[in-house]
C-alpha cells in the first residue's frame, strides 16, 4: 500500500524547534473554546448522552437545547465570576433561534469563531461547490451581525473536506482549529498561501471525554487538570497552547458545571499562574505572525 499524505504541512518534532515567549514573558497560552450549536429538528445529525430515538428524537433534541436555554447561561456567569476570556464557536443558525446569547458575547468582548450554519450537518459531506457556500453563507452572517468576518474556523464536528484549508484562506480566514495535530502553532499550506493551525485538544473536550469515552464529571476534572500541570511543566522547554473545549449542553448540565468550576478555579488560583496568558486563538494568531519568519514551522 502507498501511503498518501495530505501535503499540507512538513513533520516538525517539537524538540527541534526554535524558542520564543508568549507576551511579557509567559510560557503557556490558555484559552477556552465554548461550542455553541443548535440543531435542526428531527433531522441530521446530533449529540447524544444516550441511545439515539426514532426522529424526532424528543428527549436528544431537548437535552440539547438545554445548553441554549440554560446551560450557557450559567457557563457565561461563571466566566464573568472568574473574569475570563473566551472564544466562541457558534453556528449561525443561533442568531435567528437565541440572538441573547451573541449579545452576551459581544457584551463580554469575546471572540467569534466560524463554525458553521448548523451541527445537524458535516461539512465533509459536501462538493467543493457547496461547501464553499457553506464557508461563505456562514462568514457573511458573522460580518453582517458582528461588523467583521471571523478570523478562525472550527468546522461542525471538527469535519473538513480535502478543499478545506483552500477554501477557507480563500474566505479570507486566517486560522483554523480543526487540526489536533500539536501543542503549539504551526503554518499550514493552502493553494492561495498559508493559514495557521491552533491547537485545539480533542482529548480535553468534554463532549467525547464524557459522552463518547464515558469519563465521568469527576473524571474530567482530574484529566484536565492533569494535563494543565503536565503542559505547565513542559512550557518551561517550549511556549505551549492549553485549550479546554467544552459543549453548552455537556458542561452546563449542573454536577459538570460544578467540575468545570473546579477546573477553572484550579487553573486561575494555581502557584504558577503568573506563567499563563488567558487568552483567545484571535491573539495567538497575532502574536505568531509578529514572530521572525521561520521561527514557527
Amino acid at each position: 500500500m502507498r501511503v498518501k499524505t495530505h501535503n499540507r504541512y512538513a513533520y516538525s518534532p517539537i524538540s527541534e524547534r526554535a524558542d520564543y515567549d508568549w507576551p511579557d514573558g509567559k510560557r503557556l497560552a490558555v484559552y477556552f473554546a465554548l461550542n455553541i450549536e443548535h440543531f435542526s429538528f428531527g433531522e441530521g445529525l446530533g449529540h447524544t448522552p444516550t441511545q439515539p430515538g426514532t426522529p424526532p428524537d424528543v428527549r436528544n433534541y431537548s437535552w440539547r437545547d438545554y445548553g441554549l436555554r440554560v446551560g450557557i447561561w450559567r457557563i457565561f456567569d461563571l466566566f464573568d465570576e472568574l473574569e475570563l476570556p473566551a472564544c466562541h464557536l457558534m453556528n449561525t443558525a443561533v442568531y435567528d433561534y437565541a440572538p441573547q446569547i451573541p449579545a452576551r458575547i459581544r457584551t463580554r468582548g469575546d471572540e467569534f469563531i466560524g463554525h458553521g450554519r448548523t451541527n445537524s450537518e458535516e461539512q465533509a459531506a459536501c462538493s467543493e461547490y457547496e461547501e464553499r457556500l457553506l464557508i461563505g453563507e456562514t462568514t457573511e452572517t458573522l460580518r453582517r451581525h458582528e461588523g467583521q468576518a471571523p478570523g478562525g474556523w472550527m468546522g461542525p464536528w471538527i469535519s473538513e473536506s480535502v478543499h478545506t484549508p483552500d477554501l477557507l484562506k480563500e474566505a479570507g480566514y486566517r486560522y483554523l482549529l480543526d487540526w489536533c495535530a500539536d501543542d503549539q502553532p504551526f503554518w499550514m499550506t493552502t493553494r492561495s498561501g498559508p493559514i495557521l493551525s491552533v491547537p485545539y485538544h480533542i482529548e480535553i473536550n468534554d463532549s467525547p471525554a464524557q459522552l463518547t469515552r464515558r469519563h465521568t464529571a469527576d473524571d474530567f476534572t482530574r484529566m484536565v487538570t492533569a494535563h494543565f500541570d503536565e503542559q505547565l511543566r513542559q512550557s518551561s522547554k517550549q511556549p505551549l497552547v492549553f485549550s479546554l473545549a467544552l459543549h453548552t449542553f455537556v458542561s452546563g448540565q449542573p454536577y459538570r458545571l460544578a467540575g468545570l468550576r473546579d477546573i477553572l478555579r484550579y487553573i486561575v488560583n494555581h502557584p504558577d499562574a503568573d506563567k499563563v496568558w488567558f487568552t483567545r486563538p484571535g491573539a495567538i494568531y497575532d502574536h505568531i505572525v509578529s514572530l521572525p519568519e521561520g521561527v514557527v514551522p
